[in-house]
Order: structure tokens, then C-alpha cells, then sequence
């Protein structure tokens, strides 16, 4: 069991005290200068659960001390997270039995794969590349991006954490390559937040990446409709002008693969649909 010990390196503080919002902006400006959880759990004396969720929450440019408080309940797909359990139990039957590919509901499985991305100009030849990390909903596509430092286990891990936090659905199973980012032991980092988070992990076939088709197509569309469109001043600039584009994949692009009654739906309005069809909402 990993134990939360919060404690600055610079003067004793109390166990219970809370890391303050100088000390998150500086750990997330270390992070961001290459160093790594590891390093920075023993500098600053806390664990690298907390590490994670301040560097996650830094990542939101959120340097603030939280109250024990959950405020998610205000968020109209809030509902998509209490589904009844059964009713799950019973569309994962209905799925087996017709052995179709595609999930019944969001969140059933999640795709993850990783890409890394060329040299903004100008950047610091010192720094690693940068990975760009994408997570789609088999359900609905709804998709969930970031641009990490590296490829490493450690950004993987952070990446998942941010994506737990903020999609609206619980993800219940991460399907990824055998990549070492993705894999590994107990005690691999993105293993542990998924094993801590109740996410089953399932992967592609050995050497066969294609079986993770539709992370695949998604990191394709972002480099075409993206990536190959826009010019960037800073990496900062860079990952802001992805945000934009991943709300406009989510909120106003139409997905050929999701039609209604013949009428192509975006990601959120699919998510919409299957809440209200479900009576999960009451505003």
C-alpha cells in the first residue's frame, strides 16, 4: 500500500499539512524541465501517488489546495457514471452473445496509444521529444488528448489519471499495444493506476498494432486535420491549439460511424443521446 505523506523539503511541516500552491507550480516546472516523478517524490518528501495528482492537476493549470470535496455531480453527462450495475452486467451479456466488436455503452473500453511528435522550432534540443497520447471511447469516439513530455511509463500513467478525471464516463477497460509505456508489472506506473482505478487492461496481439484500429485512425485524423494544418510558436502553443481541435472533434465534428436514424451525430451529441435514452439525467 503506497501511503500519503505530505511534507516540505524546506522546513518541517506537520503530516497533515497540505503541499501549497508555490510548491505545486514549482514541482509542475521541474516536471516540465525533465525531471521525474521519482526524482521529485524524494525532493519534496511525498509520495508519487500525490506527485501525480498535483502534476495532473497542474496540467489544468489548477495549483490550488482541494478540499475533500467532489463537484463533478455538477456536470450535465455526470450520469453516465451511475448507470445502474446491472444494467451493465446485462449489456455485457447482449455483447458477448452477439460477439460484436463494437461496445454497447461508454467507457465499456477505452483505446490508448501513443505517437511521438517532431521538434516544435526553436525548441530547446536538450528536451526530449514530445508524445502526443490519445484515449477514444469504442462506444461513442469521444475523444481525450495530451501532449506529454516523453514516452515513458510515467507520462502514461499522468496522461491516464488526467483522463479518469475528466472524461464523463468511468473507464472500465484500457486497450492498448504491448508498448512499455503501457505494460509491465504490478508495479509499472499506468499498470498501477489502472489496477488502483478497477480498469481491466487488455492489449493488441504481439506485433500486430493494427488491432488497435481505432486509436490508430484517431492519431491519423489528428496528424492530417491537425497537426499537418497549423504551425507552432512554443510547445505551450502547440498543446493549447490541440485542446481547440480535440473540442471541435468532440462538440462539432460529425463521425461517419455514428449515424442515428441516418444522420451522422458527433461524439457528445452520441453521449447525450444515450443518456437521455437511458433516463439518467434530470436537470
Amino acid at each position: 500500500m503506497r501511503l500519503l505523506i505530505l511534507h516540505n523539503p524546506k522546513s518541517p511541516m506537520h503530516k497533515n499539512s497540505k503541499v501549497t500552491p508555490v510548491c505545486r507550480r514549482e514541482i509542475y516546472e521541474l516536471w516540465k524541465g525533465g525531471e521525474n516523478v521519482t526524482s521529485l517524490s524524494k525532493k519534496f518528501r511525498i509520495t508519487r501517488r500525490v506527485v501525480y495528482t498535483i502534476l495532473k492537476r497542474a496540467r489544468l493549470q489548477d495549483f490550488s489546495i482541494h478540499k475533500s470535496t467532489n463537484n463533478r455531480f455538477k456536470k450535465v453527462l455526470y450520469g453516465l457514471k451511475h448507470l445502474s450495475k446491472t444494467e451493465k452486467i446485462v449489456l455485457g451479456k447482449l455483447a458477448r452473445q452477439a460477439r460484436r466488436y463494437e461496445k454497447q455503452y461508454p467507457g465499456e473500453m477505452v483505446h490508448f496509444d501513443s505517437k511521438k511528435l517532431p521538434r516544435v522550432k526553436g525548441d530547446n534540443q536538450k528536451l526530449k521529444k514530445e508524445s502526443l497520447f490519445v484515449a477514444i471511447d469504442d462506444y461513442s469516439r469521444h475523444l481525450f488528448t495530451d501532449i506529454m513530455p516523453d514516452k515513458t511509463q510515467e507520462s502514461a500513467a499522468l496522461f491516464l489519471e488526467t483522463a479518469i478525471a475528466t472524461v464523463p464516463y468511468r473507464i472500465e477497460c484500457a486497450y492498448s499495444d504491448n508498448g512499455t509505456e503501457f505494460k509491465g508489472t504490478p508495479q509499472h506506473d499506468f499498470v498501477w493506476i489502472c489496477n488502483n482505478n478497477g480498469i481491466e487492461q487488455k492489449f493488441t496481439r504481439v506485433a500486430t498494432p493494427r488491432t488497435n484500429g481505432k486509436a490508430e485512425r484517431v492519431i491519423r485524423t489528428i496528424m492530417e486535420e491537425w497537426f499537418s494544418k497549423n504551425s507552432f510558436s512554443s510547445r505551450e502553443a502547440r498543446r493549447k491549439s490541440l485542446q481547440q481541435f480535440v473540442k471541435f472533434y468532440n462538440e462539432h465534428r460529425p463521425h461517419f460511424a455514428l449515424k442515428v436514424e441516418g444522420q451522422k451525430l458527433t461524439p457528445c451529441q452520441l453521449l447525450q443521446n444515450f443518456v437521455n435514452s437511458k433516463s439518467v439525467y434530470n436537470p
